[in-house]
């Protein structure tokens, strides 16, 4: 596949151009984009996806985003798309007209356009599909259903907010995938025997929130395991030893976030032992085991950790 960042730098010739953000690259648009290569096949010219890094909304909205840039190159040459014209969505790319961004498409020789029928474009969102049909003939191509709604990028991030990974994978059709370099921890985890792999993650990378079977690819292969995304409020978030630490009294009971914690995404890796720091992991995640919850110690914690690597290898089927 050919990437390119400029619509000066596509080859010349006619093509089939796709439009869009595809933020997650879920069922709807793998839908929109097959089609479209389905016509350029018919056609005997390339297919040249237009989209934008980082997706629009993530950049006007501060929304996180469900596929970073690497992911979705990735994903773009899996389904068999010949150029990805990427283009940097930054305040220069944001203010230019609708009639900047037709000029683009004119320069790209589009034969033919594919978008969703939610597509706009343009300084203010000016630009409506009626406008791309003076380029070149655009086929809309209605929003995909399943469930009763639509495949769109929103509604897996509001799945995504309430953890449903399972639900998120049945629109992707595919796990959810956080991929992130290992930091060095706390070591708490190794104390309550379950050490784990503290990950750092691209900056506004949506992540779930709770406790999660996983699967875990990286250079020493794939393994089963369980992961934590939150606020570790048993142990109060500081980063000390676990002697010393006191207690924390009260009953267990659903942890709201509070202002001013740092968020840690951790993995526990069954079956494997050794150091992972600074080395790539990509983290499937596969089911909701619970919500985060705060525990009246560590203690207890520990005892429900056990119970959640149980129920996370009943899952994988470990």
């Amino acid at each position: 596949m050919l990437l390119i960042n400029d619509p000066a730098d596509a080859p010349t010739g006619p093509k089939v151009v796709a439009v869009g953000s595809f933020d997650g690259l879920h069922l709807g648009h793998q839908h929109l984009l097959r089609q479209a290569q389905q016509e350029a096949r018919t056609r005997h010219m390339p297919l040249l996806v237009y989209t934008f890094d980082p997706p629009s909304k993530v950049f006007t909205k501060g929304e996180g985003f469900l596929t970073d840039l690497a992911e979705k190159i990735e994903l773009l040459r899996g389904l068999g798309v010949e150029i990805a014209l990427v283009v940097p969505f930054n305040q220069d790319f944001a203010r230019r007209s609708k009639d900047d961004f037709l000029k683009d498409l004119r320069g790209l020789e589009a034969q033919l356009i594919y978008v969703g029928e939610d597509f706009r474009f343009g300084q203010g969102r000016a630009g409506g599909l009626e406008d791309l049909s003076s380029v070149a003939p655009t086929e809309i191509i209605p929003l995909l259903q399943l469930g009763g709604s639509p495949v769109k990028s929103s509604r897996i991030r509001e799945l995504l907010k309430v953890g449903a990974v399972d639900e998120v994978g049945r629109l992707l059709d595919r796990p959810y995938t956080a991929r992130g370099i290992v930091q060095e921890g706390d070591k708490l985890g190794r104390t309550l025997g379950f050490p784990t792999a503290n990950l750092e993650v691209a900056p506004l990378k949506l992540l779930p929130m709770g406790v999660f079977a996983v699967w875990v690819h990286g250079e020493h292969g794939r393994f089963g395991g369980m992961a934590n995304v939150g606020y570790r409020p048993t142990v109060t978030g500081t980063a000390r030893p676990l002697e010393g630490l006191q207690p924390v009294t009260g009953t267990a009971r659903p942890l709201q976030p509070v202002v001013g914690q740092t968020l840690r995404f951790e993995v526990h890796l069954f079956a494997f032992s050794g150091d992972l720091y600074g080395e790539e992991l990509d983290v499937e995640f596969v089911s909701k085991l619970r919500g985060e919850t705060k525990f009246a110690g560590l203690e207890e914690l520990q005892a429900q950790l056990a119970r959640d690597a149980a129920a996370a290898r009943a899952i994988l089927d470990l």
